[in-house]
């Protein structure tokens, strides 16, 4: 379960009223071709109303087959509680896991992890300020999951046994959740909050609520929430996936109809936002902050969009935040960049009001300075507007992100489509579906002209509403502006005549000549239709056609090497080469102007040096594999040296780092990584300033160079939606013509180890009471394959006692887990890690409990109800895993670098029944035990 403290969305909204449920559900073409039309429904949905007021949603989608998405909307949120019950819209939702009629206490998660439904992963819940939400995906392989799935979401919604003995129980692990928000980002809010939400219920309603209600309320004032707010007609259920839409609505119409609807309702007040003449200004600063922010908010009422005018309004917002936002990036990229970040969009924000927001972060001393650059640029529109290539660019752009959206409606994932109607039902966004959406975009977006787009600044910055939060880091050297020099800087530009914008653009073309293409010699039909060549420069190809996404391919190439070549006085110039690279451009071609040339190309390809390998990334839609394949060519032969991309590197790098020690958790994370890699410069460890000025960028230029001066050693794999013989011209050209200096390169053991014997290091950092525990068992042993998905599997089921232990019977964490990884190169190790956060006191006993836990594995095994759990999580995620792309090229390639067999994928199912407890506690008791452990605990200073 997670929650949302805030919500702000700065994507498009697409709002339509109440009376789509009774529009027509026309074709596209017929639904758009009067731009008064009101949007119409997809009428592959299907959309009722009981009896009592509950909306079900209703689509069949075979992505994952075999499979439904579930949900539970509740239209109702912390906005709706009393004074007394503050966190306890929260409350109920944790609540709806802890006993139900048909579920006591714990019986539902465990049912539900019976079926391979993880816990978290899988099954989840959130609250906001006006809603909660239940998220539940059900295997259909067999109609009694079905049927108790559905039996799950009416008991949420009616049957939640509120047991005093369970209330008292998960007080503990929701005042755990209370504490995660406990620190420098809590302390802000609670300055800014209370102005930008100024005079609203809003401001007063944070969905976790406040630790003394969540302490001493009584069972009487949650049961009160719940009877209030917990009915039909506030409630939808939707239902995505492998089913049958009619035996779907039979089964939704017999378990919810037959609840009564409420008598006498309590009303659902719809909270607004109270509008304010003048600008207000938020400033809040903490020793533990790590950057500055600015956020500039100009707040409007939301319009209503119902009709395709409305939907064609949003497409012009969708426009001028896109042109607007390339722009802040160019900013970015400069020498001398402004801010780490800057940003500006206009879109949902809270309680019936859009805003328009534009934010900078910036390093020290740069709060005005940043806040001045972002806002020049939105003036600088208003004052001269986008300019005709800036719009005809990012139409391209728009349209070829919808035309891949169409291209994979028939492989789009149930999830996505659930979420969208939970989002229907709560926030009325249209649900026309992707192939009228394509249709307006096809139909619409060439009919917008520049000069609507460029209105739109003079309808959003209004001095009206306006709402300044800066939130910065409180140290010496770091100045923080007052409220006078923010509004005489807004003042300031408000008044400021401006140059207009300069639309550079100078490349034509990624390649004017084709590379000399070289030869296929050699071509192997392998299992599972896996195709490999060989190239005549030495460089292997490894093919697998899929037809899991119809615009989808993916591409990874490796060779030994990395890093591990070079001696620790070039390491922080080897491993951050590829990042300079990638913001330095191609060729001739600076990055901005990269960028604009690939306008509308779904295309990409990235450099990556890792320690043992170095390699290309990237990945395209069928009709660009050829711009990615020019890419990947570029990239190792034509990288380009840019003295100020590579100084906008460090100085934005320097500026993000240089505060980040300052939050307690980071600086925990630093200290525990220099622990587990005995204080080496290669551990983990976040980089210093001395360590960035520490890059060369000649030496990261001719370290890059070397690392792809020669193909000869590296084994590209490609997966995806394509055809072997048509894709073979394109491997001959732009792979088959990579340089080859048959170096045969391989990697070097730098001896990295993990501390040896009993370790144990307390981190002092952080005013709040707030603890974080980490607990690692490591070893070396000779690596087998078999030995390592045992070691998983026992993480898999030291997690589920851990849950059981630490948070549901003792109630001192929130979250906790554990993980084993498992390496065979450099050398053969594992590492069982345990983390949790705490409450400073509980420290010990929470430590003792896990570590207990872990001493049962090794002496008991597990139990063979935890061992089915894991088995058949394993079996559900193995068998979607086999319907992704980015699982088969992950599997190739790690095939290929360890010389596994990945034939064995295909008996996952025997594999994992082979699996025994007796297995388990075996491992359990060899490796996990505690005569190689780290102890490292974060407490408050």
């Amino acid at each position: 379960m997670y929650q949302r403290i805030i919500v702000f969305f700065f994507g498009i909204m697409f709002v339509v009223g109440q009376s789509l449920f009774a529009q027509s559900t026309l074709n596209a073409d017929a639904a758009i071709s009067n731009i008064n039309n009101e949007i119409p429904v997809d009428p592959s949905i299907r959309i009722g109303k009981l009896d009592n007021g509950m909306t079900y949603y209703i689509k069949k989608n075979a992505k994952p087959e075999n499979k439904v998405d579930l949900r539970l909307a509740v239209n109702a949120g912390s906005i709706l509680e009393d004074d007394d019950q503050l966190g306890l819209a929260h409350f109920m939702e944790h609540m709806c896991f802890n006993g139900t009629k048909n579920f006591e206490k714990n019986e539902l998660v465990s049912y539900l992890q019976s079926i391979g439904v993880k816990f978290g992963a899988h099954l989840n819940a959130y609250t906001s300020f006006d809603e909660t939400v239940y998220i539940l995906p059900i295997p259909v392989d067999d109609e009694d999951k079905l049927n108790k799935g559905l039996q799950i979401l009416e008991d949420w919604a009616f049957n939640a046994s509120l047991d005093p003995e369970e209330i008292e129980k998960e007080r503990g692990v929701v005042i755990e959740e209370w504490r995660l928000g406990l620190g420098a980002d809590g302390r802000m809010r609670e300055v800014w909050l209370p102005v930008l939400l100024k005079d609203s219920r809003y401001a007063e309603r944070l969905p976790i609520g406040t630790k003394e209600v969540l302490e001493s309320f009584k069972p009487e004032t949650i049961q009160r929430f719940y009877k209030d707010w917990y009915r039909p007609d506030l409630m939808a259920v939707v239902a995505v996936g492998d089913i049958d839409v009619d035996e779907m609505e039979k089964k939704i119409k017999e378990q919810f109809g037959k609840v009564p609807a409420v008598k006498k309702p309590k009303k659902r007040i719809e909270y607004d936002m109270p509008q304010h003449e003048e600008t207000l200004v938020a400033i809040a600063k903490d020793k533990e902050a790590t950057y500055n922010r600015i956020s500039i908010y100009y707040k409007h009422q939301k319009e209503s969009f119902k009709t395709i005018a409305d939907y064609r309004q949003q497409v012009m917002n969708s426009l001028y935040n896109g042109m607007l936002n390339q722009r802040l990036n160019e900013l970015r990229q400069s020498a001398t960049p402004p801010f780490m970040y800057g940003g500006a969009s206009y879109g949902g924000f809270l309680a019936g009001i859009d805003a328009y927001t534009v934010t900078a972060i910036a390093g020290d001393n740069g709060i005005l300075t940043g806040m001045e650059s972002a806002l020049e640029e939105s003036y600088r529109v208003l004052q001269h507007g986008f300019t005709p290539g800036e719009l005809e660019r990012y139409k391209t752009e728009l349209l070829a992100y919808m035309e891949r959206a169409y291209n994979e409606r028939d492989k789009s994932e149930s999830g996505n489509y659930a979420d969208e109607y939970v989002r229907n039902f709560l926030e009325d966004e249209p649900i026309p579906g992707i192939a009228t959406e394509f249709a307006i975009y096809k139909e619409f977006l060439p009919t917008i002209k520049l000069e609507e787009v460029n209105a739109l600044a003079k309808k959003w910055m209004t001095p009206n509403n306006r709402v300044v939060v800066v939130t910065a880091v409180e140290k010496e050297g770091n100045e923080v502006p007052t409220k006078a020099q923010i509004t005489g800087l807004l003042e300031k530009v408000d008044k400021k005549k401006l140059e207009p914008y300069v639309d550079e653009v100078s490349a034509t073309a990624l390649m004017e000549e084709l590379p000399a293409a070289g030869k296929i010699v050699d071509e192997e039909k392998k299992a599972l239709g896996v195709t490999e060549l060989t190239l005549s420069n030495g460089v292997k190809v490894v093919l697998k056609p899929t037809d899991f996404k119809n615009d989808e391919i993916l591409l990874d190439g490796y060779s030994w090497g990395g890093s591990s070549l070079y001696p620790d006085e070039d390491y922080q110039s080897v491993t951050n080469a590829d990042a300079i690279m990638s913001q330095s451009g191609l060729k001739d071609m600076n990055n901005i102007a990269l960028q604009k040339l690939m306008t509308g190309k779904i295309a990409s390809a990235s450099p990556y040096i890792r320690q043992l390998t170095q390699g290309i990334s990237g990945s395209a839609a069928p009709k660009d594999l050829e711009t990615m394949f020019q890419l990947v060519h570029l990239n190792f032969t034509a990288p380009r040296k840019d003295p100020e991309a590579f100084q906008s590197y460090i100085n934005q790098n320097k500026a993000l780092y240089k505060n980040l020690l300052s939050n307690p958790q980071y600086y925990f994370m630093d200290q525990a990584s220099k622990v587990m890699s005995q204080n080496s410069i290669r551990g983990g460890g976040f980089p210093t300033e001395e360590d960035w000025n520490n890059i060369d960028l000649d030496r990261s230029f001719e370290i890059y160079q070397e690392r792809f001066a020669d193909a000869s050693g590296f084994t590209f794999f490609l997966v995806g939606n394509f055809k072997v013989e048509e894709i073979k011209p394109l491997l001959a050209t732009y792979l088959g013509s990579l340089p080859a200096l048959n170096k045969d390169e391989k990697w070097k053991d730098l001896n990295i180890r993990y501390p040896e014997g009993k370790v144990e290091k307390i981190v002092k950092k952080g005013t709040e009471p707030k603890s974080m525990v980490r607990l690692a068992v490591t070893g070396y042993f000779d690596y087998d394959k078999k030995t390592a998905y045992k070691m998983t599997s026992v993480a898999q089921v030291l997690t589920i006692k851990l849950i059981e232990r630490l948070r549901e019977e003792i109630g001192g964490v929130y979250g906790v887990g554990a993980s084993a990884s498992v390496q065979e190169l450099p050398v053969g190790s594992y590492m069982l890690n345990i983390s949790f956060p705490c409450g400073p006191d509980n420290v010990e006993k929470l430590t003792e409990a896990a570590l207990d836990e872990l001493k049962k594995l090794r002496e008991e095994g597990p139990s063979e109800e935890d061992l089915v759990k894991i088995k058949e999580t394993q079996k559900l995620e193995m068998k979607e895993n086999l319907k992704q792309n980015r699982f088969w090229l992950s599997t190739l390639r790690n095939s290929y670098m360890y010389d596994r067999d990945y034939t064995e994928i295909e008996d996952y199912e025997e594999r994992i029944d082979k699996l025994t407890a007796e297995d388990l506690k075996k491992v359990a008791a060899k490796y996990f035990t505690l005569d190689n452990y780290a102890k490292m605990v974060l407490i408050p200073e």
